[in-house]
């Protein structure tokens, strides 16, 4: 009896012990995480100038902005972080969007997919990849006919949907805030991730 009291101490010493290490680990990842701010240098603060921030919740990884254009088209631009390439915590990584834009008084929405991509930040690039038709806002026929890939079109017809897309605020500041913010998102969200690991290990010790 004495001896299973003894091997239950040992284990119980040898889990606590790993536990201690991993606990070290990651309370090494927060401080690194919390004394090397990789935005300083960014133009962080910003907001893209006619939008409003729609939806920006902490724990999702999107954010969905709106604008109302002078003729009443209404703009709406979600987007989120790509998957992460090879080069893992590279900056800037992909950026997925999708933009709608609503005539007023009507239910057809005109909507693009594309994304921004880039070397670095300096020379970011926002490339269409598709050009859709929905009939309305809760249009949800997957087998509808929506247009076919943007590389596809006209060169001429191109042009001008990337023209349109601009006079319509998809430019740099749009671009360089979408970047940033969901970097810097990304980054408080890790932290918060390391924060439960901490709580949850340190919880036995």
């Amino acid at each position: 009896m004495r001896r299973l009291r003894v091997n239950g101490i040992l284990r119980q010493s040898e889990k606590a012990l790993r536990d201690l290490d991993l606990l070290k680990v990651i309370q090494s990842e927060i401080r690194y995480e919390r004394s090397h701010d990789r935005f300083k240098n960014y133009p962080v603060g910003f907001y893209p100038r006619d939008f409003v921030v729609d939806w920006d919740f902490p724990a999702s990884q999107d954010v969905v902005l709106r604008r109302r254009c002078e003729s009443g088209e209404e703009v709406a631009v979600s987007a989120l972080l790509g998957p992460v390439r090879d080069d893992e915590g590279s900056f800037p990584r992909d950026i997925l969007m999708k933009v709608c834009i609503k005539k007023p008084g009507l239910d057809p929405i005109l909507r693009f997919d594309g994304g921004v991509s880039g070397k670095d930040f300096k020379r970011l690039e926002f490339n269409i990849h598709n050009a859709c038709y929905l009939p309305s806002p809760t249009s949800l026929n997957l087998s509808a006919y929506r247009g076919p890939s943007f590389s596809k079109l006209d060169p001429n017809l191109q042009d001008a949907l990337k023209e349109y897309l601009q006079a319509k605020g998809i430019g740099e500041d749009l671009i360089y805030f979408l970047v940033l913010h969901l970097h810097i998102k990304e980054q408080s969200q890790y932290v918060s991730w390391l924060r439960k690991l901490e709580a949850l290990v340190s919880k036995d010790n």
